[in-house]
């Protein structure tokens, strides 16, 4: 059996900085350090943070008075912020920077004017953020078929921000709907949108062309893990999201001949090598590395944490 390994997969520079907050802000504070919603969308981190003395909460209102809480890379809204500061917590926060530059974009446009479309997914709290970041009213939408549907006051001050985890392809046609619709509308530059999440889904259709089913390594509530299954099988090849070795069954991979293997930007590559090591001893495997971007994005720790150190 061949195992081609994509790359680029696993964490991003994003995840990194949000596990390492958490990390160091155990170090330098001693447990419990209290998290408000999961850290990253990934089953075993959390876990991992927990066994250190992290514990993860879903409202601000299960921490006690003065505990340190750390706010998760998908962000908050500033209802959320403001609560926090109202009980005297010491906030850390771990936002991915590069939600961060959507909600500044999105303040920008309002400030300026515009009336707002965010193109991302209902209930994600990445969505939930920013929709509470924008002074202005803002429409969410999801798919091209939205667009028709949309009640704009101002067609002509239109502007769009979109969810992080959303690739250039997972938007393009629905940008494409409102430019028809509204051709004044503005909004970020391509290149602003989240690398990693771009990275992944074009190593995703490098892979489907060299295999015959895709495994990827990721936790059920993760959406980029998710959308990476679905690109799988959009290019036509048998493709599954498994948590770990434990949920792989041998059945989807007896008598291929090529299995690609992936990982979602909050899954950690020990998860990787596990799964590799079970195919190489199962099936005698070799392992062979797809070509792809080589990533080398890094982002600044908050200040309060930039000299602790941890035991790892």
């Amino acid at each position: 059996m061949k195992i081609v390994l994509a790359q680029p997969r696993g964490f991003c520079a994003g995840v990194e900085r949000a596990i390492e907050i958490v990390e160091r802000a155990l170090a330098k504070y001693g447990p419990p350090v209290y998290v408000r919603h999961e850290i990253v969308h990934n089953t075993h981190v959390v876990n991992s943070l927990k066994a250190q003395g992290a514990v993860f909460v879903e409202e601000l209102d299960e921490i006690p008075e003065g505990a340190i809480t750390v706010f998760s890379a998908h962000g908050v809204s500033e209802a959320v912020e403001n609560h926090a500061r109202e009980r005297n917590l010491p906030i850390i926060d771990a936002t991915c920077p590069l939600v961060g530059k959507v909600h500044k974009e999105g303040q920008r446009y309002a400030d300026a004017g515009y009336e707002m479309v965010l193109i991302g997914h209902e209930g994600h709290p990445e969505v939930e953020g920013t929709m509470g970041r924008i002074h202005k009213k803002i429409h969410l939408i999801s798919r091209p078929g939205d667009v028709a549907a949309l009640k704009i006051g101002t067609p002509d001050r239109l502007a769009y921000v979109t969810q992080t985890t959303l690739s250039v392809d997972d938007t393009r046609d629905i940008i494409n709907a409102l430019t028809r619709r509204f051709p004044n509308i503005v909004g970020p530059d391509v290149k602003d949108i989240c690398y990693a999440t771009q990275n992944r889904q074009q190593a995703v259709r490098k892979l489907a062309q060299q295999v015959d089913v895709i495994l990827v390594i990721g936790s059920r509530n993760s959406y980029n893990s998710n959308r990476l299954r679905e690109i799988g099988e959009e290019s036509a090849v048998d493709s599954y999201l498994i948590d770990d070795i434990s949920s792989l069954d041998h059945r989807w991979i007896d008598g291929k001949q090529a299995v690609g293997v992936t990982a979602g930007a909050s899954a950690p590559e020990e998860l990787v090598q596990q799964l590799i090591r079970e195919l190489c001893d199962t099936y005698g495997g070799r392992v062979e590395f797809l070509h792809g971007i080589e990533e080398n994005v890094s982002f600044k720790l908050p200040l309060e944490l930039q000299d602790v150190t941890t035991a790892a």
